[in-house]
């Protein structure tokens, strides 16, 4: 049985793309961005998802571990490829399977959002 290596694909690094919202108030392009974000977690399954990632051992999850969420195996396709769209989660496929994960910057990304500014 040969083997074969799958090329790295790189992932590009998710900023925080607004500052802490006490800080300023937001421009017009900060907040449709900030709303994509929020839009995609406002739901109860996909925080659910999110969170199930998120929290997951190694910090990534195979969709066969994350499955069972109270809806059937489609939606939860489609909730998770609308947190991926919504630039909150990424995936790569390894044989049959797809393996989810949350970048830490994402996560750093939330929480200097919702924090006050100067740390306040």
């Amino acid at each position: 049985m040969t083997t074969k290596a799958l090329p790295l694909v790189e992932q590009k690094s998710v900023t925080a793309c607004c500052p802490p919202l006490s800080e300023r108030p937001l421009t017009a392009e900060e907040a449709e961005q900030t709303a994509v974000m929020f839009k995609a977690l406002g739901d109860p399954v996909r925080l659910r998802l999110f969170s199930l990632v998120a929290s997951h051992e190694g910090g990534e999850a195979c969709v066969c571990d994350i499955s069972d969420v109270g809806v059937s195996q489609p939606t939860v396709s489609h909730h998770l490829k609308k947190l991926r769209e919504a630039g909150l989660l990424s995936s790569e496929r390894r044989g049959t399977w797809v393996y989810y994960r949350v970048e830490p910057s994402v996560l750093a990304a939330m929480g200097e959002l919702l924090t006050r500014a100067g740390g306040a």
